[in-house]
This record gives C-alpha cells, sequence and structure tokens, in this order.
C-alpha cells in the first residue's frame, strides 16, 4: 500500500482544529495494542509531541479533550474493519 492509497481522500480541518488533527497524526505510530488491536494511544509521549507540534500551554487541555475525540473515532473506524 502507498502512502497516497492509506491517507485516502484530502479533508477540510476546520482552523480551531488544526492543531488536534496535527498532534493526532503526529501520534500515528503511538497506538497501544494487544492481542485483539488497538486500544488507544501511548499517552507517555504526549507532552514531547505536543511541544514538537506547537501547542501552547495554555491550549494543552483543549487539544487534549480534542485528541481524545478524535482517537475515540479512530478506534471504531478500526474495529469496524475487523
Amino acid at each position: 500500500m502507498t502512502v497516497e492509497e492509506a491517507s485516502g481522500p484530502a479533508v477540510e480541518v476546520w482552523p480551531d482544529n488544526v492543531l488536534a488533527v496535527a498532534v493526532f497524526v503526529s501520534m500515528g505510530t503511538q497506538w497501544r495494542c494487544a492481542g485483539s488491536g488497538p486500544y488507544g494511544l501511548d499517552y507517555n509521549v504526549l507532552p514531547t509531541v505536543m511541544r514538537y507540534v506547537g501547542v501552547k500551554v495554555e491550549d494543552e487541555q483543549e487539544v487534549f479533550d480534542d485528541l481524545r475525540v478524535l482517537e475515540d473515532a479512530a478506534l471504531g473506524k478500526m474495529q469496524e474493519k475487523r
């Protein structure tokens, strides 16, 4: 599978969600997995990822809350495929 195939069609990201989506994409290799597949992101690396993406300290809680929504939606999609 190529990157283009895995990426799917382009989507518009509302300005309020840009940081959360950037963090989510950057966390793409940080899924915790068990025998039944992924079950959540590894939050241990989240502070470092947020810093690299440029999340301001005062925005961390909002970005984290939005990230959890993205994580939940992604887990739902991954479970559909099983």
